[in-house]
């Protein structure tokens, strides 16, 4: 028997990437505010991986979503092969 995974709740879930891509705007806006050196060039090094990953996980799950929606079967995308082809 497998331990159940804990998860975010859906609202939680779909705010996240909204949630990186508002900290790494604020970041820049704050590493350009910051007086010129490494501390400012850091925290733009930061919100700008914050603002990247923010972008990147909002376009992979419209593209999940949008493949999904191509299949008769939607749910068979998330299953394994073992839970696919049962012996």
């Amino acid at each position: 028997m497998e331990p159940s995974r804990q998860r975010f709740s859906r609202p939680v879930y779909e705010g996240l990437p909204w949630f990186y891509c508002a900290s790494g705007v604020g970041a820049l806006v704050g590493s350009y505010l910051l007086p010129s050196g490494t501390l400012s060039l850091l925290v733009g090094v930061a919100g700008l991986a914050a603002l990247l990953g923010g972008v990147v996980i909002l376009l992979r799950r419209r593209d999940y979503r949008e493949l999904r929606s191509q299949y008769a079967d939607a749910d068979a995308l998330s299953l394994t092969p073992r839970e696919k082809d049962p012996e």
